[in-house]
């Protein structure tokens, strides 16, 4: 969990590739940590697609009421949920085959981690993604 070449790998590698990230928890206050990565990340040429069933729209983008219901599989999963929330995630991304998880600064759950990675999926947790963006690819 956390290695170097993971973080790299899951931000679209050296290449600077535009990715697909679904942000669960994605809000649609400007003021909200979830918007302003999100806001950042798409402006680094990544596709968002919010995962919050309470709104409709943010960044000009449709939002999902689950994983399940993207019209992609995404690249990354990013996660602005409490840690208690993990779990569910996690058995969401194994049922549709999503390999990589990053839990944004402060989202911690080591269960969910462990039972992530050994379903084949790659974590990232307590970390921001815009943040690693900015050291690795910026």
């Amino acid at each position: 969990m956390n290695e170097p070449e993971t973080l790299l790998e899951m931000l679209g590698g050296r290449q600077k590739e535009a990715r697909t990230l679904a942000v669960v928890g994605l809000s649609d206050d400007p003021g909200k940590a979830s918007y302003v990565v999100s806001a950042y990340m798409q402006a680094q040429g990544y596709k968002i697609l919010p995962v919050n069933p309470v709104i409709e729209e943010v960044l000009g983008e449709k939002s999902y009421r689950s994983l399940a219901e993207l019209p992609v599989k995404p690249d990354v999963v990013n996660v602005f949920r409490r840690a208690s929330y993990l779990p569910k995630v996690v058995e969401e991304m194994l049922s549709l085959g999503l390999k990589n998880l990053w839990a944004q600064m402060g989202i911690m759950n080591p269960e969910a981690a462990a039972k992530a990675e050994a379903g084949g999926i790659r974590v990232v947790m307590d970390r921001c993604i815009m943040v690693e963006h900015r050291r690795l690819l910026g």
